[in-house]
């Protein structure tokens, strides 16, 4: 009979390639699409049904994203549903599913719709800068989203109520106030309704901060394996590397702005487009977003993982539980199927956490 860890290095192994697979699939489709003449023939088809300028972009990614969707449902469909069923890791019914995707497609399709419009719209006005204000007015746009969220996105997938659990509650809050983080308040999220992992988080800006606990990890750790969890989400905090993320992904987007702002007329010329302002143009745009990703995601890895650990250094320190960290670790690795000790190339370009292993390890020396 296979071990725990020979069925956690199948699952990662499917999971692994069919993200490589989805990613290269994408990228194909967009080179076809562009290459092709496919999405200038789409523009001019949407220009001539409609006068109406401010309509063409709507109307534009609405067409593009559906034919995306209806392309990828079946590496999406295997990817998100069947591998967490095959692999018990999800009781989620096909219906929900499914209202999950429709939701999620919406949400994408309106904050798209939103960035893209201030994107042509900048781009307009300032030829010369607008790759400084576009990365100034996105950067600006993800922190409001931060903030809004738990308010609006989370409730659209999950309910979440008050912890009844005062005891921990109030251990909670009391963690909170030594980290010199103010709460709105602690909440059980319903995660069970969807998967079988356990998960905690601290989200929010401002005012709208709060610790969203998993029942399905309320229900089986102890009050001191969750104040340990929690004790790291808060030292990301704490540590302000929020704030670093935050820094490191604006570098990020501001790099690709400006590398679209610089190399972008050879590619435009050899497709036979007039300017970035052309929607039909829009696929060269995603791709140069798709490569910097990929290019940089082992760097963004080994920073975040960087951050990890040092959260982990600072939630043992703050506690002092050390025992409950690593049996909490164990517990995690169990439930959630964790790859405990990936090779170095899994680890480089799919990590942004410490393994578990590493984490037990770095637990059990610190002192």
């Amino acid at each position: 009979m296979p071990s725990l860890q020979d069925k956690a290095k199948r699952y990662y192994s499917a999971k692994y390639t069919l993200s490589l697979v989805e990613t290269a699939y994408l990228i194909i489709l967009l080179v076809l699409f562009q290459a092709l003449g496919l999405s200038k023939i789409l523009a001019g088809v949407i220009s001539g049904i409609t006068a109406k300028d401010y309509l063409v972009l709507p109307i534009y990614l609405l067409a593009v994203y559906i034919a995306y969707y209806t392309l990828n449902f079946p590496l999406n469909f295997y990817h998100s549903f069947v591998l967490e069923r095959v692999f018990s890791l999800s009781n989620q019914k096909i219906g929900d599913w499914l209202k999950d995707q429709l939701k999620s497609a919406i949400i994408f399709y309106l904050i798209s719709l939103i960035l893209f419009w201030v994107f042509y719209y900048i781009l307009g006005r300032l030829p010369h800068a607008w790759w400084l204000v576009v990365s100034c007015v996105w950067i600006f746009f993800s922190l409001i989203m931060a903030r809004l969220t738990p308010l609006i996105i989370i409730p659209l997938f999950f309910k979440y109520k008050p912890l009844a659990d005062e005891i921990l509650r109030q251990r909670i809050i009391n963690l909170a106030n030594r980290m010199k983080i103010k709460l709105l308040d602690v909440f059980e999220i319903d995660f069970s309704k969807k998967t079988l992992k356990a998960n905690a988080a601290f989200v929010g800006w401002g005012k709208t901060k709060r610790v969203l606990l998993a029942d399905t990890l309320k229900n089986k750790y102890s009050h001191d394996e969750i104040e340990v969890i929690l004790a790291h989400e808060f030292a990301h905090y704490h540590l302000k590397h929020i704030f670093k993320l935050i820094a490191a992904n604006s570098l990020i987007t501001l790099a690709t702005f400006y590398l679209i702002f610089k190399s972008s007329r050879y590619f435009l010329d050899l497709l036979g487009l007039s300017s970035l302002q052309d929607i039909a143009a829009f696929p060269l745009i995603i791709i140069y977003f798709i490569i910097v990703g990929v290019t940089l995601g082992p760097l963004q890895n080994y920073f975040s993982r960087r951050l990890e650990i040092n959260a982990d250094m600072l939630a043992l320190k703050v506690t002092g539980l050390k025992s409950a960290f690593i049996s909490m670790m164990d517990k995690l690795a169990t439930q959630n199927l964790a790859d405990r000790n990936p090779s170095v190339i899994i680890k480089i370009f799919f990590f942004d956490h410490p393994s578990i292993d590493e984490r037990i390890k770095m637990a059990q020396s610190f002192k």
